[in-house]
């Protein structure tokens, strides 16, 4: 590879960290060219991107973010690839998760930064699956605001029969 390439490369790498505020960097060394293009697919069907990279070239194009990333550093190492997500946080960790129920611990979870917040080793997998997606977390609040509003309006309009039954009653009662 041509120093003009690797430049190109670090350039497009470094564009995708600038664009996705979600990445998860991969160990996927032991997988077989056909176990790789089938993550791929998964991947894909996710709405997710999964590329492979040399490490050196992800370190570069992290040198460049904004953000501290030294502790992502430590785990370029062996074969990595990188999972971008624009949208969800979770989304990756959820196609390593369910891949691994194919082959197991296959591919290993190296690192992660969802929105700048930094995750270093495999250990992190499970967090990383339940975290919310903002959307998730807006609607959430949203049907709890929601909530004491309803039940007022569930009471008033359960208690409306009552009350005018009970006024008909009293009506009745006087004559």
């Amino acid at each position: 590879m041509t120093k003009e390439e690797k430049g190109q490369i670090i350039e497009e790498l470094t564009e995708k960290f600038s664009q996705h505020n979600h990445f998860y960097i991969t160990d996927a060394s032991g997988l077989t060219v056909a176990q790789i293009n089938a993550f791929r697919r998964l991947c894909f069907k996710a709405g997710v991107e999964y590329r492979v990279y040399k490490n050196t070239l992800i370190r570069k194009a992290l040198e460049r973010q904004k953000g501290n990333y030294e502790e992502l550093f430590k785990v370029l190492h062996g074969f990595s690839g990188v999972i971008f997500s624009k949208e969800s946080g979770n989304a990756p960790a959820k196609v390593i998760k369910e891949y691994r129920a194919k082959l197991e611990g296959k591919p290993g979870l190296k690192g992660a930064s969802i929105e700048s917040t930094i995750f270093v080793g495999d250990e992190h997998l499970d967090t990383l699956v339940s975290l919310k997606s903002k959307n998730e977390l807006i609607g959430e609040i949203i049907s709890l605001l929601q909530s004491p509003a309803k039940n007022v309006l569930s009471a008033l309009l359960s208690g409306k029969n009552t009350v005018a039954g009970l006024v008909k009653a009293l009506e009745e009662r006087k004559q």
